[in-house]
């Protein structure tokens, strides 16, 4: 009975890990680019009572053994990079991607960090960047007096000056892809940090060489899925209550025990 509890308490604090990984899901439905969690869970230690295939007899072997598992636990969680939603915005300076790639941020301390949020500005001196004020990388600035901006799909952003006829390229907008994304170390704030895991980045064109394109005034929602995630939590939901009711159930047997000595 004392195993069963325990076993069932695995359960209750994995499922409860499950809700609050679904719970982090639906609080950034409206993110923008935010990308869903999931948690995989593994089996504990199992403790052999009787080995498979163990003689029997001389001829004969034992054909499946005895077996008694200890619970599960979380093993690891994963972040899903799936294409969110483009809506559209409008603004100029919002750029999503549609595609595989980040957006390389300049954090002013000499670090940089990556990001699928498209949400620009421009500051007082021209520059673009993030809501925060961090500097798009490579940087890129926009002439005060420009009355159009016009970011191709390609990235080659172009202004019109004034009245003049022609617009003027002043920059392009690259992509940073890495070998695998799920790796990136989630940091808050919509940024990604590059690990050991993710591989080193690589700075690219976008629409060239597996990287995304950008739309201009577009910006990519969050993938979570609130019905996926609703289903989910009450799967979780009645899973914990099953557990919780493992660990009553051996607690009554343990009481019927305890009364019989």
């Amino acid at each position: 009975m004392i195993r069963a509890m325990r076993t069932a308490a695995s359960g209750m604090l994995a499922q409860q890990m499950q809700v609050d990984t679904i719970a982090n899901n639906i609080a950034n439905v409206n993110t923008s680019s935010f990308k869903k969690n999931r948690v995989n869970f593994r089996s504990l230690l199992y403790s052999t009572l009787r080995e498979p295939g163990a003689s029997t007899s001389a001829n004969l072997m034992n054909p499946t053994g005895l077996q008694i598992g200890s619970g599960t636990e979380v093993s690891s969680s994963i972040k899903l990079f799936m294409q969110g939603d483009l809506e559209q915005t409008g603004a100029p300076l919002d750029m999503g991607i549609q595609g595989d790639g980040f957006f390389r941020i300049n954090l002013g301390n000499g670090e940089f960090r990556y990001t699928r949020d498209g949400g620009f500005r421009r500051d007082g001196n021209g520059q673009v960047v993030t809501v925060d004020g961090f500097l798009l990388m490579p940087p890129l600035t926009v002439p005060p007096d420009a009355t159009e901006i016009v970011v191709g799909q390609d990235g080659i952003v172009q202004v019109r000056v004034g009245g003049a006829d022609t617009l003027q390229t002043v920059g392009q907008v690259r992509l940073t892809r890495f070998p695998n994304p799920s790796g990136l170390r989630a940091e808050g704030q919509n940024f990604f940090r590059e690990t050991a895991s993710s591989g080193p980045p690589s700075e690219q064109i976008p629409g060239q060489t597996g990287a995304g394109f950008l739309r201009q005034g577009f910006l990519e929602r969050s993938n979570v899925a609130v019905v996926d995630e609703l289903i989910a939590l009450i799967q979780a939901q009645r899973n914990y209550e099953v557990n919780s009711r493992t660990i009553q159930v051996s607690d009554e047997m343990l009481q019927q025990v305890s009364n019989l000595i």
